[in-house]
């Protein structure tokens, strides 16, 4: 009840421009937010980040306000689906076999894009994707702006072996690391290969990587809340054991966290 239930969608803001990663259940909220602040949030772009297309990272896009309204302009961009195109998986589950409202019946201005190239630029955001080790077609995003850079991997898993010099780089120097941490170490033994993390993994190369903030995400549906403060405290020891200054919390709901900007030297 504390850490909150929806799937994942995390909203990233600078100026007017403001980066959704992910459409999860959580999209919703974030529908009624900006709904309940038209003024402010007209002014807005709105680009939708989509890491793949498994139901828990797009089934909150039926139910976004936003797309509900003509004056409401959404950009979506991700890669292509495991066996269809973007748009197809996208507008697929708003079929009437699984929906009353087709995608086709939207009054807002929504443009998908499939995406062909990793780095790319959507306003005052520089942007750079790399594949995840996840089932299917999934990648996750770097964010940098003048303020800092933040990295989201919400659905990936260790390369076998240990070899994951490749994430470790891409995600160097983070100011915010949003990472799968689904496991702990018992449980991520009975699901290796299903392409998810464990809190241990997760703090090796965040601290590996010299990240400032780890964030724990794609919280197990089965953890409760003592269950994800056993996690954190975990988390937190394993940091305090290799003498790294790595500040560590587990996702949740609501959570605001404010970069300031970088002061030139």
């Amino acid at each position: 009840m504390r850490y909150g239930g929806n799937t994942t969608c995390v909203e990233v803001r600078r100026g007017n421009d403001l980066i959704i990663l992910d459409a999860g259940t959580g999209l919703r909220r974030l529908g009624q937010a900006l709904m309940a602040k038209k003024a402010d949030s007209r002014r807005l772009n709105l680009n939708l980040l989509i890491t793949h297309t498994h139901w828990d990272h797009i089934q909150g896009l039926p139910f976004f306000a936003p797309l509900y309204e003509a004056r409401w302009r959404l950009r979506i961009f991700g890669y292509e689906g495991a066996r269809k195109s973007l748009v197809a998986a996208l507008t697929g589950q708003m079929e009437s076999t699984y929906f009353p409202v087709p995608f086709s019946r939207l009054p807002g201005n929504i443009n998908i894009q499939e995406l062909d190239k990793f780095d790319f630029r959507l306003g005052e955001f520089q942007i750079s994707a790399l594949r995840a080790n996840h089932p299917g077609v999934c990648v996750g995003y770097r964010l940098t702006t003048p303020e800092g850079k933040i990295a989201f991997f919400p659905d990936t898993e260790p390369r076998q072996g240990g070899d994951d010099r490749e994430m470790i780089e891409f995600v160097r120097g983070a100011d915010v690391l949003i990472l799968d941490s689904q496991y702990d170490s018992a449980e991520y033994r009975r699901h290796t290969g299903w392409g998810h993390g464990c809190v241990v993994d997760s703090v090796r190369l965040a601290i590996q990587a010299g990240v400032k903030r780890l964030v724990l995400f794609h919280h197990d549906p089965d953890h409760d809340d003592r269950k994800l403060d056993a996690l954190l405290k975990h988390a937190r020891e394993l940091v305090t054991q290799a003498g790294s200054k790595l500040k560590v919390e587990a996702a949740r709901e609501g959570r605001s966290i404010k970069l300031a900007a970088k002061t030139a030297r």
